[in-house]
C-alpha cells in the first residue's frame, strides 16, 4: 500500500493580504463625530444648539467662580463685588464647615480619624494592594472602635468626652455615609437571600420589611428613628441622638440594596446552582464562593447608584436636628458679619462641588472595576 499522498493532496500555506475596513467605517474622532453628532440635518441643529448652550453656561460659571471671584479680603470686599463668588467667605468658615461646633483644641482627633479611614479605604479599593484581607479586618473590625474612641472620647485615657450635639459639618456627612454604606450592603444581601428563600416564614418577613421600608419616604424613617425609637426601649438603652438617624439610614438603604442584589441573583443562570449542587457544595458555601461574587459583579452599577443616593440623602438628617455639611453651609451663610449678594450662591456652589467630587469619584471607580472585570471575562 502506497503511503505517499498524491500531488493534489499536498497542502499550501498562504497568508492573505490585510483587508481594509469596509467603506463608510473610518476609525477616529472625525468619523465618530460624523456618525453621532452630524448624521442628519436635525442632528447638526441639535449639536450646534447644545454646544452653544454649553459654551454659554461654562463661560458664566467660569466668570462667576474664577474670573470675577474674590479670593481674599473681608466681607466688605465681597459686598463691593456682586458679580463674582466670595471664596474668602469659604476660607473664613472652612473650619466650621468641616467640624461644626467641635472644640477647636480637639479637632486633631477628627483629622486623625479621617486620615485613618481614608488610608484604609484606599487600601481596600486598590486592587493590587498586598494583604487586602488585613485591610478589611482593620476597617470593619478595629477602625469603628478606634473612630468612636477618638471622636467621642474616653476620660480614662485622657480624651475629653465631646457630646454629639457639638458634632457637625463634613465630618457628620462622611460619618453617616460610611456607616450607611458599610452596613447597608451586608444587610441588603441577607434580605435578598431571605426573599429568595424557600422557607415561607423567612421569605414573608423579608418581603414585608423590604416593601414597607421602600413604601415610605426617607424623612418618615428618620422621624421614626429619632422620635419613636426611644419609646420602644428603656431609657438607659436609648441610642444616642446621632446614632438613631444612622440606624435609620442604614436600614432604609438596606431595603433598596436588597432589591439590587436580588436582581443580580435572579440574573444568574440556573446551571450555576445546579453545578454547585451536583458537586455536593452546601448552600452557604455555594453562595459565598460561587453565586454571590458573580451576582454582585453583575449589579455593580446598581450598588454604586445606591451608595451615591445614600451619600446625597444624608442631607435630610438636618430635619431631625443633625448639623450635617449642608446645614453647616446654611448656618454659615446667614452670619450677619458676612451678609452679601453672593454669599449664599458661593456657599451652595462650594457644597455642590464637594458633593459632585465624592459622587463622581464613586462613579469613576465603579466604571474602572467594571472594565477590569470585563477584561478578565474576555481573557
Amino acid at each position: 500500500m502506497n503511503d505517499t499522498l498524491p500531488a493534489a493532496a499536498t497542502y499550501r500555506y498562504e497568508y492573505l493580504p490585510a483587508v481594509p475596513p469596509p467603506a463608510g467605517i473610518r476609525p477616529g474622532p472625525i468619523s465618530w463625530a460624523r456618525e453621532n453628532l452630524f448624521s442628519s440635518p436635525f442632528s447638526c441643529f441639535l449639536t450646534v444648539c447644545f454646544t452653544a448652550l454649553a459654551i454659554w453656561l461654562i463661560s458664566q460659571f467660569v466668570g462667576f467662580a474664577l474670573i470675577k471671584a474674590v479670593w481674599s479680603g473681608d466681607s466688605e470686599t465681597c459686598r463691593a463685588n456682586p458679580d463674582g463668588a466670595c471664596w474668602s467667605f469659604i476660607s473664613a468658615k472652612l473650619n466650621y464647615l468641616r467640624y461644626g461646633a467641635y472644640p477647636a483644641s480637639e479637632r486633631w482627633r477628627v483629622d486623625l480619624t479621617q486620615v485613618m479611614g481614608a488610608a484604609l479605604v484606599g487600601w481596600l479599593l486598590w486592587r493590587n494592594a498586598p494583604r487586602r484581607n488585613m485591610a478589611a479586618v482593620l476597617f470593619f473590625g478595629i477602625y469603628p472602635i478606634a473612630a468612636f474612641v477618638l471622636l467621642r472620647g474616653v476620660e480614662t485615657i485622657g480624651l475629653p468626652v465631646i457630646d454629639t450635639t457639638l458634632w457637625g459639618g463634613m465630618m457628620i456627612t462622611l460619618l453617616m455615609s460610611v456607616v450607611g454604606i458599610v452596613f447597608s450592603l451586608p444587610i441588603g444581601i441577607v434580605l435578598a437571600l431571605g426573599r429568595r428563600s424557600e422557607l415561607p416564614i423567612i421569605k414573608a418577613v423579608c418581603v414585608f420589611y423590604i416593601e414597607v421600608v421602600r413604601g415610605v419616604p426617607f424623612i418618615t424613617v428618620l422621624f421614626m428613628a429619632n422620635f419613636m425609637m426611644p419609646l420602644f426601649v428603656p431609657e438607659a438603652l436609648t441610642p444616642d441622638r446621632l446614632l438613631r438617624p444612622m440606624i435609620g439610614t442604614a436600614l432604609f438603604s438596606a431595603a433598596y440594596m436588597a432589591e439590587v442584589v436580588r436582581a443580580g441573583l435572579q440574573a444568574m443562570p440556573k446551571g450555576q446552582y445546579e453545578g454547585a449542587q451536583a458537586l455536593g457544595i452546601g448552600y452557604f458555601t455555594m453562595m459565598r464562593l460561587i453565586i454571590l461574587p458573580q451576582a454582585l459583579t453583575i449589579v455593580i452599577p446598581g450598588i454604586v447608584s445606591t451608595f451615591i443616593g445614600l451619600f446625597k440623602d444624608t442631607t435630610l438628617v438636618a430635619i431631625v436636628g443633625i448639623a450635617d455639611f449642608l446645614r453647616a453651609v446654611e448656618t454659615a451663610r446667614i452670619d450677619p458679619n458676612w451678609a452679601g449678594p453672593t454669599i449664599s450662591s458661593t456657599g451652595y456652589l462650594f457644597a455642590a462641588i464637594l458633593y459632585w467630587i465624592f459622587c463622581f469619584g464613586m462613579s469613576r471607580y465603579s466604571h474602572s472595576v467594571e472594565r477590569h472585570l470585563a477584561r478578565g471575562h474576555k481573557s
